[in-house]
């Protein structure tokens, strides 16, 4: 398995959680803080919000850094040095020279 396959896996699990964290928000603000707000509830969750606003930030840059950090490993079998059709273009055509014209010196085309 190579670098970039591990870096699209890591990539499409980490796009999953944070679709998972975007949903549970309520963009009213009202979301999961509102029924989890409760000091008796859950195990006493206070600050919902700012641990959710904390996973989407802490995500997202996980997200770019992994995105950044794939693009670098990417040298993969679709660059340009080890294409098949540049090779055979350059074995099948090669230079061509112009032949010599040996045309007899003294004598003069008719007219």
């Amino acid at each position: 398995m190579s670098t970039f396959s591990i870096f699209l896996v890591l990539i499409t699990i980490v796009c999953f959680l944070l679709i998972v964290v975007i949903m549970v928000q309520n963009p009213k603000g009202g979301g999961l803080s509102s029924t989890l707000g409760g000091s008796t509830q859950m195990g006493g969750v206070q600050k919902t919000t700012d641990f959710l606003d904390k996973s989407t930030w802490t995500l997202a840059a996980v997200l770019i850094v992994l995105i950044i950090l794939s693009s670098l490993s990417f040298g993969g079998s679709l660059s340009d040095t080890n294409s098949k059709i540049i090779d055979k273009t350059e074995t099948s055509a090669p230079a061509k020279t112009a032949p010599v014209q040996n045309t007899p010196t003294g004598t003069t085309p008719a007219k």
